[in-house]
């Protein structure tokens, strides 16, 4: 019985996100049956090491003991009580300790809620509508965040989704990343309509593209001087690239912050947070609105909290970003070897690849020119030879904690067989 095929009959599309369709990369997905440590085994037996980490929640690798024995424990309570309880309070503290700019926090289910839920939260504090996005950078599906940019750096934003209705879509400003000027030019001519800012400090979504230097500083500046809201979505860099995420690395704070994927140790959990000030805005303290009925559920509360407390030791991210320089050198130089144009990036337990000549990569415009046959062809070069990568040329790679020398010597390897066929 062919799986896909099976799924197709009662999912939409076969899954349940798009990007696990394989449709950026052709074929069939893989079914997964379990995964341990940096190892997953699919529904037919292969063994793979694993480069997605369900999307970047897995930094200490998967099924990691202390995690499965916390969810087991809380599961014997109760799998949900929809009150609160003392573990939410023992996360909360955590992820304030490790990210000093959240004073206060709000619990919800996933990235897209907590984006969607930060929005909200800054229109409703500053009292203005239009919000500032970035090319390439993805937030979630919730409406405001799904607008593409007009034709120019300040036209109205066009919905990239139907759905989306074009009115809404006329609040939302998308500018160029990396593009300090065009940042300028927004606040000169609309900053006291501006309610917020939101950027992914470090882009994951358009491969990885880091900032360059002074563009999070200039953000940062333009917001304090305007009253606009500076919102990190750090749901993947957060606990990924530092323990106190993009904002330990690079000394800023923002106003607001979402955090997700590894702040649930991969359970279904997320959450925005930032200024006391702000967050005395939402229900019931203050008059924005927003709830959930799952938000804070003590699994994934559990899961989160153990996992936060395995990174604490900053060793921990000495070792993971060693690993994770390691595993991109070893790509920049067999794919140098092989004579195939590449640029590598790699932050933390996060790294990056793009087919292109012309990096470094700092633009979505040099992704989106970039040789995506060729991507798909080391893809399935690489799945052959036993490595799974994210099947999609637009999305990061993630090293955990169980990617030992083996895994990414056997991985280094792989390349260099795959780069020579291409």
């Amino acid at each position: 019985m062919n799986l896909f095929t099976e799924a197709k009959k009662y999912i939409a599309g076969g899954v349940n996100s798009p990007v696990r369709a394989f449709a950026g990369v052709g074929g069939d997905p893989v079914f997964i049956k379990s995964a341990k440590g940096a190892w997953l085994e699919t529904e037919d037996g292969r063994q793979l090491i694993d480069y997605v980490g369900s999307w970047g929640p897995m930094i200490l690798g998967h099924a990691h003991p202390a995690v499965v024995d916390a969810v087991k424990e809380a599961a014997d309570r109760s799998l949900s009580f929809g009150a609160p309880t003392v573990i939410e309070t023992a996360l909360a503290r955590k992820i304030c300790e490790y990210m000093p700019s959240i004073e206060r926090i709000r619990m919800v289910s996933s990235g897209t809620e907590a984006t969607m839920s930060a929005i909200r939260l800054a229109r409703g504090h500053t009292g203005r509508d239009k919000i500032v996005k970035f090319e390439g950078c993805y937030h979630g599906h919730s409406d405001s965040l799904l607008i593409k940019a007009g034709s120019g750096a300040l036209t109205l934003g066009v919905p990239s989704s139907p759905g989306v209705p074009a009115s809404l879509a006329e609040h939302t400003i998308t500018l160029e990343y990396n593009n300090c000027g065009a940042v300028d030019r927004a606040f000169d001519e609309l900053g006291e309509q501006i309610a917020c800012v939101i950027v992914e400090p470090i882009a994951g979504n358009m491969n990885m593209v880091p900032p360059v230097e002074g563009f999070l500083d200039a953000l940062r500046a333009r917001c304090t001087d305007a009253g606009a809201l500076l919102i990190f979505d750090e749901v993947m860099t957060g606990f990924r690239v530092a323990r106190g995420g993009a904002q330990e690395l690079f000394s800023i704070k923002a106003d607001l912050t979402t955090i997700g994927k590894i702040v649930g140790g991969g359970m279904p959990a997320a959450a925005f947070g930032g200024r006391a000030d702000v967050m005395s805005s939402i229900a019931p303290d203050g008059p924005v609105y927003q709830a959930g009925t799952l938000s804070g559920n003590p699994l994934a509360m559990a899961a989160g909290l153990t996992t936060l407390q395995q990174i604490e030791d900053p060793a921990f991210f000495d070792s993971l970003t060693a690993q994770t320089r390691n595993l991109a050198d070893g790509l920049a130089a067999e794919s140098r070897s092989a004579n195939v144009p590449l640029s590598v990036e790699a932050c933390g337990g996060m790294f990056g690849f793009v087919f292109c000549s012309d990096g470094p990569v700092r633009r979505f415009s040099q992704v989106a020119a970039a040789d995506i046959d060729r991507f798909r062809k080391f893809f399935h070069g690489m799945l052959e030879q036993g490595i799974y990568l994210a099947p999609s040329a637009f999305e990061a790679g993630f090293v955990s904690a169980a990617h030992g020398d083996d895994e990414i010597s056997r991985t280094l390897d792989a390349a260099r067989t795959v780069f020579k066929s291409l």
